[in-house]
């Protein structure tokens, strides 16, 4: 497949995923491709971690997980992209499987439904809300914490859950979305520090930081220039505090584009937060107000889409070049 045929594919995808998003009631009876992959990275997790053995042994065999997991979904893909390669069903066959790794839509529900419920359930609503799209502790958010939280995981996983994979897929294919995909699902099962996956999910994390470098950079970029939509001038204070502020985040990706989101929306995102328990004292991100409200996802939730729109005209660049030649 050439890049003209393989941009055509995601715009396919992209479009479906925008139209159709998850279908819940498909996944009531079979699994989402991530739950597979989860299940595989825990087969691998209870076989492998064992807390007796040395750090050096954990970590290569944490190493050992994620490659094999990556590489088995990515050997998957090709076959699946290989025996769906003629034809017009086959195509739409396969722009189906890849919008399913794609996630335009469900980001944008699960947002959306944290400033519904601020709006209409007051704080504890938006707590049970948020809790589906971020990791921190709910119950120590205040309303303006709520909205925060979900303003800035619209940002960070407009990288992970839609242009990653869509870069990754302009790449290689299907089979590079789905690769990337079991690499991400490794990051968010074992990539974490404490004891006991600190050495075990070394590799997935380091990795996942790797493949999220351009696409973390990129994603700011594409939501620094949907602040257009509130003036050229916001565009231009979206991507000078994306620069200056990305780089301060604990994530070396997910500050890039929560900085360019909030100069998009002039707030102040990240600060302090808690953790398990745990206060992380992380520096805010942005020159304005750190008081968001449901208001505020709304304005993320637009500009969300206008990032969605950019991105699906930068995949539609070498189709438009494919089709011309």
């Amino acid at each position: 497949m050439n890049l003209s045929d393989t941009a055509a594919l995601l715009l396919a995808a992209m479009a479906l995923d925008a139209v159709i998003g998850d279908p819940r009631w498909l996944y009531r009876i079979v699994p989402h491709p991530t739950v597979v992959m989860g299940r595989a990275l825990s087969f691998c997790d209870r076989l492998l971690n064992r807390p007796e053995s040395s750090a050096t042994t954990r970590r290569e065999a944490g190493a050992v997980s994620t490659l094999a997991v990556v590489v088995s979904f990515g050997a998957l893909g090709v076959l699946v992209s290989a025996a769906l390669s003629r034809g017009w069903g086959g195509f739409w066959l396969e722009a189906l499987l890849a919008s399913v790794l794609i996630a335009q839509n469900s980001l944008y529900r699960h947002v959306a439904d944290v400033g519904t419920a601020l709006e209409r359930g007051g704080v504890e609503a938006g707590r049970d809300a948020v809790a589906h799209v971020v990791g921190r502790d709910p119950e120590s958010l205040d309303v303006h914490g709520v909205a925060r939280s979900a303003v800035e995981s619209l940002a960070e996983n407009f990288n992970d859950g839609v242009v990653a994979p869509v870069l990754w897929g302009l790449l290689f294919g299907f089979p590079g979305i789905v690769a990337y995909k079991a690499l991400n699902t490794a990051d968010s099962m074992i990539g974490h520090l404490d004891s006991r996956y600190r050495d075990f999910g070394l590799a997935a994390a380091r990795l996942d930081d790797a493949a999220n470098w351009v696409p973390a950079r990129v994603a700011g970029i594409l939501l620094a220039a949907s602040g257009a939509q509130r003036g050229v001038g916001r565009v231009a204070d979206a991507l000078r505090i994306m620069w200056r502020d990305g780089a301060r985040h604990r994530s070396v990706n997910a500050g890039y584009p929560e900085g360019a989101m909030a100069g998009a929306l002039d707030l102040r995102l990240a600060g302090p937060r808690r953790y398990k328990g745990i206060v992380t004292a992380d520096p805010w991100l942005g020159e304005g107000t750190s008081e968001a409200t449901a208001d505020d996802i709304r304005r993320g939730l637009r500009v969300y889409i206008g990032a969605c729109l950019l991105l699906a005209v930068l995949v539609g660049v070498p189709w438009l070049g494919g089709m011309e030649g």
